[in-house]
């Protein structure tokens, strides 16, 4: 390079990168090349870095408490108790301090827990899952109190993958009520593949009758939809309609103060419809809906046909609870998730294997018979 050639040329010549060569004429630059020390220098201990000698303490303190502590604590609190007997002038290095010694030199107990991707959305219904199919949820926001007038229920409803919103006010919620928003939501959006629920009584009917279907599992079966039960606490089946109801609360109930109910319903309808026109392009490409029959007309002591799916996880038996019964599933698939298709057209329940794991992989565990009784619808119509 002092003799006149170029950076690029100096590079070609030796089988080095620009940057190299660059590097090196810098490090050299103003000194002669005798004096130049040439050879790659390893970068020196952070300056901040604790000293070797309190590093080496810490290790071998860790050691001795392992094997001869009364408590048999020998974290970093405990470490730092013990390097503090005895010592009052001398500065104890902190608990984060001692931790990443311990973690530099490979002196932790603990096993980090393994993180796996989530499942794809409707993970549990292989049609969902595969965008063939749509999934309208369901759900009630309890005891809102208006300042000066009555508690009110909002049941709301949204779509898996349309995101099609809707909030309905009520001062009294009820089956009855529910029912009534569900016919006026899907006449005018038209039916989803499935509909899903939580486990209350409202949606699923009485729990203390064995065999009990509600009235708005029969308005289901009756449309060709089939209403589908999410497990008892268990994360993540409800996220998309819980999701929404905290974005409802907070847009709409926590931002305005409403005086009474009318305000609240007129409020909701304005965040619904700017919440759609925010989504709407989701719905272009969100499975297509079947239309509403026009002549339908719900008749709720009508033998029941269609299927029905309870989503649930196993008892110690490898048993699930359904319809106010349990069933024999699999002895060998204990405290796992199941889910359980009831077909009253054939008269039969298929158990098919869930695992967030492998949720592509689903086999059949077991199909058995299940006449339900044919007893009288007890509500009114």
């Amino acid at each position: 390079m002092r003799s006149g050639r170029s950076l690029r040329a100096v590079a070609t010549q030796f089988g080095v990168s620009l940057g190299g060569v660059t590097y090196w004429v810098a490090r050299a630059r103003g000194r002669r090349l005798d004096r130049v020390a040439f050879a790659n220098r390893k970068p020196g201990r952070a300056s901040n870095r604790s000293p070797a000698r309190l590093e080496q303490r810490i290790l071998s303190t860790r050691m001795a408490l392992r094997d001869k502590s009364v408590l048999g604590e020998y974290g970093p609190d405990a470490i730092r108790a013990a390097l503090q007997e005895g010592r009052t002038t001398q500065l104890l290095p902190s608990r984060t301090t001692i931790y990443r010694v311990l973690a530099r030199h490979g002196a932790l107990d603990g096993v980090h827990r393994q993180r796996r991707p989530a499942p794809p959305k409707g993970w549990y219904l292989p049609d969902l899952a595969a965008g063939q199919a749509e999934l309208d949820s369901f759900d009630f926001i309890e005891d809102l109190k208006i300042a000066g007038g009555p508690l009110v229920d909002v049941l709301t409803a949204t779509s898996l993958h349309g995101a099609l919103t809707e909030a309905w006010v009520m001062e009294h919620s009820s089956a009855r009520a529910a029912l009534q928003a569900l016919l006026e939501h899907w006449r005018r959006e038209g039916l989803p593949t499935y509909a899903q629920f939580d486990n209350d009584t409202i949606f699923q009917g009485a729990h203390h009758f064995a065999d009990a279907v509600g009235r708005i599992s029969r308005l289901c079966l009756a449309l060709g939809v089939v209403p589908v039960f999410a497990p008892p606490r268990e994360p993540g089946f409800q996220n998309a309609i819980e999701g929404f109801n905290a974005l409802w609360q907070s847009k709409v109930w926590q931002r305005h103060h409403c005086p009474d109910v009318a305000t609240l319903q007129a409020v909701s309808a304005r965040y619904i419809a700017a919440y759609r026109a925010k989504t709407a392009t989701r719905r272009e490409s969100a499975p297509r809906r079947r239309s509403f029959p026009k002549t339908f007309k719900l008749k709720l002591a009508a033998p029941l046909k269609g299927t029905m799916i309870f989503v649930r996880r196993s008892d110690d038996n490898g048993s699930v609870n359904l319809l106010g019964r349990t069933f024999p599933v699999d002895q060998h698939w204990p405290h796992r998730l199941v889910r359980c298709e009831v077909d009253f057209t054939h008269q039969r329940i298929r158990y098919y294997a869930l695992r967030r794991r492998e949720p592509a992989h689903q086999p059949l565990l077991r199909e058995t018979t299940y006449a339900r009784p044919q007893k009288p619808f007890q509500g009114e119509p």
